[in-house]
C-alpha cells in the first residue's frame, strides 16, 4: 500500500512547506478499515480507490449485523521509506456477510463511516468473507512506502 489521501498529502505538504499552519496533529491510535467494490465488466474493483483518494467512505464493510469494526494497527521500524505492520490484526468473525473485500485504509478513527482515510490500497487478492469467516492481515504483510 502506497497510496496517500489527498487529506494526507495535504498536510504533508503544509507540515513541511508552510511551517504546519493546518496545526497537523498525529492521532494517538490509527485503525485498519475494509472496503468492498462494486465490481467493473472486468471483474475488477471499481471506484473504491478513487473514493478512498478523495476520502469518501461510501464502501466500507457494513456495521448492521455484521459484527464488523475497524481494528487498530500498529507499525513498527521506518526504513527507507516503508514501515510494515507489527502486530496481526484480527476482524471479529462476521456474523453476516461482509461482501467481497477489495481495500483496506488506515483511518485516523474508530468509527467505520467516519474520520479521515490517511493511508489506502487494494488487496493482493480480493477475499469474499462471509457469515462465520474471520479477515486476517499477519504482521509484516501489509506496508507503507512512501516513493
Amino acid at each position: 500500500m502506497s497510496d496517500a489521501s489527498t487529506y494526507t498529502e495535504n498536510r504533508t505538504l503544509d507540515f513541511w512547506l508552510k511551517a504546519n499552519s493546518l496545526t497537523t496533529t498525529a492521532p494517538a491510535t490509527v485503525y485498519l478499515a475494509l472496503f468492498v467494490g462494486s465490481a467493473d465488466s472486468a471483474g475488477q474493483a471499481a471506484n473504491t480507490a478513487a473514493n478512498l483518494e478523495e476520502g469518501v467512505l461510501t464502501d466500507e464493510v457494513s456495521t448492521s449485523g455484521t459484527a464488523y469494526a475497524r481494528q487498530t494497527v500498529a507499525f513498527g521500524t521506518i526504513t527507507d521509506g516503508s514501515v510494515a505492520t507489527s502486530g496481526t490484526v484480527t476482524f471479529p468473525t462476521a456474523t453476516a456477510d461482509f461482501g467481497t473485500v477489495s481495500h483496506v485504509a488506515i483511518m485516523d478513527g474508530a468509527t467505520a463511516g467516519a474520520g479521515n482515510v490517511i493511508f489506502y490500497g487494494d488487496l493482493t487478492s480480493a477475499k469474499t468473507i462471509e457469515s462465520g469467516d474471520t479477515f486476517q492481515i499477519t504482521a509484516g504483510s501489509l506496508t507503507i512506502t512512501l516513493a
